[in-house]
């Protein structure tokens, strides 16, 4: 009789395996034990790649910062940046609201203000694009991505936590009156620099 040959399990393996666990249960519940039943496998490969179940859960945490970019990027065609951003921000919590929680309510993000976050190279495609349909500097993009941020911020906290019930016409609304506030106090500001130079 033929014996199959063993899994071999790898690296990114452990990684999906705990991001599922976080999905699941909460980033609270990846450990050694947890990451090894959902491979199927005993907790020696997985130590054999995570010294400590903090590295472990640090490169679970950068994919899903990874993947969570990605999602915002996703913009429908016509639909504003910075609309489009801060309601994939908020659709994310509630589709994924455990991951969500990992991200920003872990204390893993490496990061620790928000200036810190703003000048981090991942928002690099997010503020270039709201820039582009904002038309302003650079320096006013950041300064409305920080207001919509904060806004986005907290109602998807409320949600992920299982306060708030989703009604995205709702949200999108606000958002846009976040923005357009956002973008007139910014342009505004913008016209009275240029006017004083």
């Amino acid at each position: 009789m033929c014996v199959p040959p063993k899994t071999r399990i790898t690296k990114d393996m452990i990684i999906n395996a705990a991001i599922e666990i976080a999905k699941q249960s909460g980033y609270e519940s990846i450990n050694a034990r947890t990451v090894s039943e959902q491979l199927h496998c005993s907790t020696q490969p997985v130590m054999y790649h995570f010294s400590t179940i903090d590295a472990m859960k640090r490169a679970a945490y950068a994919q899903v910062d990874h993947l969570h970019s990605e999602y915002l990027m996703t913009i429908p065609p016509g639909q504003d940046p910075a609309l489009g951003i801060g309601l994939n921000y908020i659709r994310f919590a509630v589709e994924e609201p455990q991951l969500f929680r990992f991200l920003f309510q872990s204390g893993y993000a490496a990061e620790h203000s928000l200036l810190e976050m703003i000048e981090s190279k991942e928002l690099v495609p997010i503020l270039a694009a709201m820039q582009e349909g904002a038309g302003l500097s650079a320096e006013k993009t950041k300064q409305i991505f920080l207001t919509v941020a904060l806004f986005a911020h907290g109602y998807a906290s409320i949600i992920a936590n299982n306060g708030l019930e989703y009604d995205e016409k709702l949200v999108a609304e606000h958002l846009e009156r976040a923005w357009n506030g956002a973008f007139l106090a910014a342009a505004q500001e913008e016209n009275e620099h240029e006017e004083t130079v």
